[in-house]
């Protein structure tokens, strides 16, 4: 069975709709999706609709990654299997918005003093009604050609201690243990390979996340590094924490595809463990 708990669509800094995701998941005979976009869910309705009309069986499970501050650092956290519809969820999303929304215009201004201007309005353009995340800002950037490519925008511009840097106002991760927890959801540690942080700072940031009610880590993501996975199945171990794994699926590239690879360690209790609609006993890298 393939399943993937961590994508995007063009609702956050993805770049396929979702229909277009789902279409996809379907050909890469993905059984279990989660979608989940950047502070929002807005995603999930036209993918559960378009699914609805396929042949083929896939379940779709609502999902969102929230943006979180944690001791200078952006920590992504995941909401696994929540309602989506909570009215408090849904309240509580506005204001992170809100700090999206403020954020882009403070790196616009930035931009412009250093020589590029009005990138706010093409990056909207871009983000449609979805989000509006440094994604956008970096395909501007390319797009006029100021930059090589995307990484370039984030070396020279947008990346932290650049000339464009904004740092967040996120809420904190016990706060989006909360939210997630109040919406009925699980909460997983997102790509937690991918952080710039030492092995003693991803340490604390595992322990601290377990003593504030956190369920899970994604113990397999793209690009991981072996070394790098081999702490973080040895973190999961010690904190009892549930196995997530998620290809983080953007855009269609050479380095991640959709229910890719994505098999978690057989010793940790799977994230999906208690979800009626999975078999328990299910390992991500079955093809049963």
């Amino acid at each position: 069975m393939k399943i993937d708990l961590h994508c995007h669509t063009y609702y956050s800094d993805g770049q396929l709709s979702p229909v277009e995701l789902v279409d996809r998941a379907n050909n890469m005979q993905v059984d279990v999706l989660a979608i989940t976009d950047h502070d929002t869910v807005q995603a999930l309705d036209e993918a559960r609709a378009h699914q609805a009309k396929q042949k083929r069986m896939m379940h779709i499970v609502n999902g969102i990654e929230l943006s979180t501050s944690w001791h200078n650092f952006d920590i992504h956290i995941l909401g696994l299997n929540l309602d989506k519809d909570d009215r408090v969820f849904r309240q509580r999303l506005v204001a992170q918005k809100q700090e999206r929304d403020e954020r882009a215009q403070k790196m616009s201004d930035k931009l412009a003093k250093a020589g590029v201007e009005n990138v706010l309005d093409d990056a909207k353009l871009l983000a449609g009604e979805g989000q509006l995340t440094r994604a956008h800002f970096a395909r501007v950037l390319v797009e006029r050609k100021e930059v090589r490519d995307f990484d370039s925008a984030f070396k020279k511009y947008l990346g932290k201690g650049k000339r464009a840097h904004v740092k967040p106002r996120w809420i904190s991760i016990e706060e989006a243990i909360e939210w997630i927890h109040d919406a009925g959801g699980k909460a997983v540690i997102a790509h937690p390979g991918h952080y710039d942080m030492t092995a003693k700072w991803l340490r604390r940031l595992v322990s601290e996340f377990k003593v504030a009610g956190g369920d899970g880590i994604e113990t397999t993501h793209a690009r991981i590094n072996p070394e790098k996975r081999k702490l973080i199945i040895e973190l999961a171990t010690e904190h009892n924490l549930q196995a997530s794994a998620g290809s983080d699926f953007h855009f269609v590239s050479r380095w991640t595809e959709l229910g890719k690879n994505l098999g978690v360690p057989e010793h940790l209790t799977p994230i999906w463990h208690d979800w009626s609609f999975i078999d328990p006993s299910v390992n991500a890298t079955s093809n049963a």
